[in-house]
């Protein structure tokens, strides 16, 4: 088994801890993390609790094909419901249980989302994100900008160019 990415114990733990509360079901008891979310019903059943009806039909017996359907079905989910793609992992990161902690982040990611949706009551997951703050300057409060020079790297008084020389000097021999 290959580990891309660090996993944090207790990131899963908080993430499994809102997944419980969110769909109202313990994992199964004695069975690690990234096995209880492998079939991909579990993830199903939170998107279907945070937007109900998102996921049609949930597979819950068949062969791998069926369950890696599920988690295929849950990425769309998740874009539907406003995840980044860059906070998606991939099919085979959890299937094959090659890159776990990215599954984490990305259960982190859709509880940043649910603050997005006021129809979502709670729990959420992880810190609320920032909302857009904008800015309008006036014509005049930008024109009063262009007359101040910039000193973030100090200040430039005195700063002249004598008595710099870099290297050795250049030697011009004449007469060969």
């Amino acid at each position: 088994m290959i580990v891309a990415g660090k996993r944090d114990p207790q990131q899963e733990q908080e993430a499994q801890a809102w997944i419980e509360t969110v769909i109202g079901e313990r994992f199964p008891p004695g069975v690690p993390y990234e096995i209880a979310l492998r079939d991909g019903i579990i993830l199903c059943k939170l998107m279907n609790r945070l937007a109900p009806g998102i996921i049609s039909k949930i597979n819950t017996s068949g062969g791998d094909y069926k369950m890696m359907d599920n988690l295929s079905q849950f990425q769309n989910a998740c874009v539907k419901y406003g995840v980044a793609d860059v906070d998606l992992f991939q099919t085979t990161d959890l299937w094959d249980q090659k890159n776990i902690a990215l599954v984490t982040t990305t259960i982190f990611a859709i509880g940043r989302t649910a603050y997005r949706h006021p129809e979502w009551r709670g729990p959420w997951l992880g810190p609320r994100p920032a909302e857009e703050n904008r800015r309008e300057f006036s014509e005049q409060t930008l024109r009063a900008s262009e007359g101040i020079i910039g000193l973030q790297a100090g200040t430039n008084k005195g700063a002249t160019q004598a008595g710099q020389n870099f290297g050795a000097s250049r030697k011009i021999i004449l007469g060969k």
